[in-house]
C-alpha cells in the first residue's frame, strides 16, 4: 500500500509514531511525501501517484505495452507545458500542450493501483512526431511491433489523435507507409 504523509497521521497519530514505524520497517519512505509497505514498487505506480497530473508516455508505455524490450532507464512522463520542471533524475519529462494531454488517456489498473497511460493510438503518431530523435534500431523494432498489432488497433482514434497536430497530413502518411 502506498501513503502520503497526511495518510500516516491519520493511522499512527503523530510523527513520533510514523518515525517508530520507519525505524521498524512496517513502512518505508520511497521519495519525498511518498511511503509504502513495501521497500521497492514499480516506479511507474510510484510517479503516478508522486505527479498525478502527469501521463505515462513513450519508452515507459511502449515497454509496458510490450511493442519494445528495451527497459527503460527512466520513467517518461508527459505533463502540461504551463507546469514547472521536474527536478527528479528517475523521470524524462516531456511537455504535451494543455489542451491535449488528456487525449488518448488510458487508465491502466497495476495491482490495486490506477495510473494515467497513454494508449496505443495515441503513443502510435507520438512515435512518428518523435521517430527522428529516436536510435534507428530501436524506431525500427517499434514499429515492427506496431505490424504485428495492426488488426488491434482503432483506426478512428488514430485519425482523432492526428488531428491535434498542424502537419497531420505527414504523420497520417508515415503512419500508412510504416505501418498499415
Amino acid at each position: 500500500m502506498i501513503y502520503n504523509y497526511k495518510d500516516l497521521l491519520k493511522i499512527y497519530g503523530n510523527r513520533s509514531n510514523i518515525n517508530k514505524a520507519l525505524k521498524s520497517r512496517k513502512i518505508y519512505k520511497l521519495e519525498h511525501n511518498i511511503y509504502s509497505t513495501k521497500r521497492i514498487i514499480d516506479p511507474l505506480i510510484l510517479y503516478s501517484i508522486k505527479y498525478p497530473y502527469g501521463v505515462i508516455t513513450l519508452d515507459s508505455a511502449l515497454y509496458y505495452y510490450n511493442l519494445t524490450d528495451v527497459i527503460p532507464q527512466k520513467v517518461f512522463l508527459a505533463t502540461p507545458r504551463n507546469y514547472r520542471v521536474l527536478s527528479n533524475k528517475n523521470i524524462s519529462q516531456i511537455f504535451v500542450n494543455s489542451k491535449f494531454i488528456n487525449v488518448g488517456v488510458k487508465k491502466i489498473k497495476i495491482g490495486n493501483n490506477e495510473i494515467n497511460m497513454y494508449n496505443k493510438e495515441r503513443l502510435l503518431v507520438e512515435i512518428i512526431r518523435k521517430r527522428k530523435t529516436m536510435p534507428f534500431d530501436y524506431y525500427k523494432e517499434i514499429i515492427s511491433n506496431y505490424r504485428e498489432i495492426v488488426d488491434e488497433l482503432d483506426t478512428q482514434k488514430i485519425e482523432e489523435y492526428l488531428l491535434l497536430y498542424k502537419n497531420h497530413n505527414s504523420i497520417a502518411e508515415t503512419i500508412e507507409r510504416e505501418v498499415f
